[in-house]
């Protein structure tokens, strides 16, 4: 097996089409101009069928030749070390793009996920709430002074705070308009626009093979 591999579910139910987290990756490689391809293992039994890849039954993980990650943060930092559109070579830019990954998803993911699962669930005012508008308050000054996160430029930080921040509850919990500006314009990115359409397309081929399958 060799080259950059892009592991994904073969199938998801249409809540969570164009989020799976593949994409992450996907886009830091369009965005880098390193080829890659997509496979998949059965969103059916994912709890079980693929631990020794992934001890916690999710996607997406990464081969690159005979090295294998899981964790879209880590594969997308391997990503980012291998070109320098995604982080900068020199130090100070490189402990910047790698900083606010990490803020992205240790400071402001950590937060926004547990909220909008209990918003789901029928808790808008849920306990998270207080704690969720203050981290994106925070980041909103931050966003307010600055079109890039890092390094005066788009890189991986950009690509994983704009992922984190793109979920539709997440954007409108608020008014912060330099984060609506922000995810807007990392989001027009053409890299971007081509990787949401084709994880899009590649569940619906998955919905017509298994409509297929039960004709």
């Amino acid at each position: 097996m060799s080259g950059l591999i892009i592991w994904t579910y073969d199938w998801v139910p249409k809540g969570p089409r164009g989020f799976v987290r593949d994409l992450r990756l996907r886009w830091a490689c369009e965005e880098a101009g390193l080829p890659y391809s997509v496979r998949t293992v059965p969103f059916d039994g994912r709890e079980t069928n693929h631990l020794a890849q992934q001890p916690f039954g999710q996607v997406p993980f990464l081969t690159d030749g005979d090295l294998k990650m899981f964790e879209s943060g880590a594969g997308l930092m391997h990503l980012a070390r291998k070109s320098e559109k995604l982080m900068p070579r020199d130090p100070a830019g490189e402990a910047a793009t790698l900083q606010w990954m990490f803020a992205a998803l240790n400071s402001i993911e950590m937060v926004s996920v547990p909220w909008w699962f209990l918003t789901m669930t029928g808790q808008p005012d849920n306990a998270l709430t207080g704690w969720m508008g203050n981290r994106l308050d925070q980041l909103e000054k931050v966003l307010g002074g600055r079109q890039w996160l890092a390094a005066d430029r788009f890189t991986a930080a950009d690509l994983l705070m704009a992922d984190v921040l793109r979920v539709g509850k997440v954007r409108a919990f608020g008014d912060r308009p330099a984060t609506e500006a922000y995810v807007t314009r990392v989001t027009d990115r053409p890299a971007f626009k081509k990787v949401h359409a084709d994880q899009m397309a590649h569940f619906a081929a998955a919905d017509a093979k298994r409509a297929a399958a039960d004709s």
